[in-house]
């Protein structure tokens, strides 16, 4: 399959997708403020846009070419491999496979498109075999996201996001808290009435250490009060893994994307306590954690990168080839079908996010006790 340059209306897509971003960049922003005010004894104000802003779509559109240059190669040129660097049932096994999806119901290639798991270490795992294993291969892509930011810290890994290539920034989507269905604690305020009582006593469950569930639990420990050194907080490699802890009994409370628990909370089995989100999210039957009492929100992005070493060409031939994608219809039906929010940035538009990003995160963790 041949792309020569961005699709057309491309230039509306960045203005459209810039403005849905400010507000999420906003919020990552104001995580830093939230937790320098809960230090000081205070509690955090509104999301603020100061020293946030989109970043110019231009570095995107010429990424992926623009009218004029010179035709991209064929992409992808082999079997397309997409690792979802975690267990199944999670997060990023859920977007590496509904990506996967996408390009086979829009009939995008005509090569093979496999997805497949690596497990372990917040990613971490993945993301060196992806460096190692698959220098130079253009059609090795992985699925990763703020997580990994913070678990490449909290596990010392010795590969970082330097080490790849950034494609694109996918998603982004709220965080939230379940109990199971017969849970004792009935509002997010019992839950936290709880965990001032006796941090210890109550289990939090979520995804790998250092993670966007485990900087939730961190801030909501802050900005309640509670001395994050004190958070049992246990991490689960999957979702899948994670929502059966909850089920069983096996934590006090979940945390993970709100899409994560849809189907358990559509059954009965679980309650959603609270939302991260800034205000009232259509269609999800739960207050935000800010309505709770507690001055806290957070959003977790998924992105996507290729293997490092890759020829320049190539690589803009991938990100033209994932703008192709998010542009198709099945994947704009998966946007709507798991209330993901569209947070798409192409080529370098994503590493100068990501340049942004991983410094900030990286300050987070430091101010909750998460790493030195």
């Amino acid at each position: 399959m041949r792309e020569s340059n961005v699709p057309a209306g491309s230039a509306r897509r960045y203005r459209r997708r810039a403005t849905l971003s400010r507000p999420l960049f906003a919020l990552f922003a104001a995580i830093g403020l939230a937790v320098a005010a809960c230090s000081s004894g205070g509690a955090s104000g509104q999301p603020t846009t100061q020293g946030a802003s989109a970043p110019a779509s231009s570095a995107g559109s010429a990424a992926a070419g623009s009218p004029g240059s010179a035709a991209l190669p064929d992409y992808p040129t082999g079997e397309l491999s997409i690792m979802a660097p975690a267990a199944p049932g999670g997060g990023w096994d859920s977007t590496a496979r509904a990506l996967g999806k996408a390009i086979e119901d829009d009939k995008l290639t005509t090569n093979s498109v496999k997805v497949y798991n690596v497990e372990g270490a917040g990613g971490t795992i993945g993301l060196a075999q992806l460096a190692d294993q698959d220098k130079g291969k253009p059609d090795s892509l992985m699925v990763m996201g703020l997580v990994m930011v913070g678990a490449i810290r909290t596990n010392n890994a010795p590969v970082d996001l330097t080490k790849v290539t950034p494609i694109a920034s996918l998603t982004a989507e709220w965080e939230a808290i379940a109990v199971k269905a017969d849970s004792p604690y009935k509002t997010l305020a019992d839950l936290v009435a709880a965990f001032k009582a006796d941090p210890k006593s109550v289990k939090w469950g979520g995804g790998s250490a250092g993670g966007t569930d485990h900087i939730l639990v961190g801030l909501i420990a802050k900005t309640g009060g509670v001395d994050p050194a004190g958070i049992n907080y246990i991490p689960y490699s999957g979702g899948g893994e994670a929502i059966d802890a909850i089920l069983s009994g096996a934590v006090s409370a979940g945390v993970s994307g709100v899409s994560e628990f849809t189907d358990q909370v559509a059954s009965g089995a679980m309650r959603l306590l609270a939302i991260s989100a800034d205000a009232k999210v259509d269609g999800i039957d739960a207050p935000t954690i800010k309505e709770s009492g507690i001055d806290v929100t957070l959003a977790n992005w998924r992105g996507i990168v290729a293997a490092p070493e890759i020829d320049p060409a190539a690589r803009d031939a991938a990100v033209a080839f994932i703008t192709k994608v998010h542009d198709g219809p099945a994947w704009q039906a998966t946007l709507k079908a798991k209330k993901w929010t569209d947070f798409f940035q192409p080529g370098d538009e994503f590493k100068t996010f990501l340049d942004a990003e991983i410094p900030r995160v990286e300050g987070v963790l430091k101010d909750i006790g998460l790493v030195k």
